[in-house]
C-alpha cells in the first residue's frame, strides 16, 4: 500500500503516536483509541505490513512497538528529486563536482566556500555517498571512482523550546 494512503488514516496516525511513546497490547490499544479490539487489529496489520509497527506475541497476547525506523527515510519515499549524471576527468572532491552541477549554488566567505542553496531552496545540506555518510567535509572528500552523491537539506524539527527571562532587578 502506498505510504500516503496508510498515513492518510486518523486512526493509524494516532496508533503510531502512541506507540511513539510506548509498546502497548492490541486490546489496551484499541480501549486507548475508543474502537473495537477487530478494527484496531486491521489498522495494525496494515502498518505491521507497511514495516511502520512490529507485533510481539506472548501466547494469545498480541504487543505491538513502532519500528525503529528513520523518520527522514520514511518521508523520503514521498520526495521527488532530480538525478543528475555527470562525467569528471580526474578525482575531485564533492564541492568542486558540485560546482559543475546545475542549480547549485555555492558561496566564497573569506577562503572557504560553502554550498548556500539548490534548485533556489537556500538552508543547510549534508552528503552522503554510496549511502554513507562520510565525517569528512565537502571540500575534503574527495570522489577517485564511480559514486552515488546524494545531497539533503537539514530541515528543522522542534525539539524543546526554551524561554528564558530575566530576574526582575529590586531597587
Amino acid at each position: 500500500m502506498d505510504l500516503l494512503r496508510v498515513l492518510s488514516s486518523r486512526t493509524r496516525r494516532r496508533i503510531l503516536r502512541i506507540l511513539s511513546e510506548r509498546e502497548m497490547h492490541l486490546s489496551g490499544l484499541a480501549r486507548e483509541l475508543g474502537i473495537s479490539v477487530p478494527v484496531t487489529a486491521r489498522h495494525c496489520k496494515i502498518l505491521e505490513e507497511n514495516g511502520l509497527i512490529r507485533r510481539k506475541t506472548f501466547g494469545k497476547t498480541h504487543v505491538f512497538e513502532l519500528t525503529k525506523i528513520n523518520p527522514e527515510t520514511m518521508l523520503e519515499s514521498l520526495i521527488f528529486y532530480e538525478t543528475y549524471e555527470i562525467e569528471v576527468d580526474k578525482s575531485l572532491n564533492i564541492l568542486e563536482i558540485l560546482k559543475k552541477v546545475g542549480g547549485v549554488e555555492i558561496k566564497k566567505s573569506g577562503d572557504k566556500e560553502f554550498l548556500i542553496s539548490i534548485d533556489g531552496e537556500k538552508g543547510f545540506y549534508i552528503y552522503e555517498v554510496n549511502d554513507e555518510m562520510p565525517e569528512l567535509s565537502i571540500t575534503e572528500y574527495v570522489i577517485n571512482k564511480d559514486s552515488k552523491v546524494v545531497l539533503k537539506k537539514l530541515v528543522p524539527v522542534k525539539k524543546k523550546e526554551i524561554i528564558v527571562r530575566f530576574k526582575k532587578q529590586k531597587i
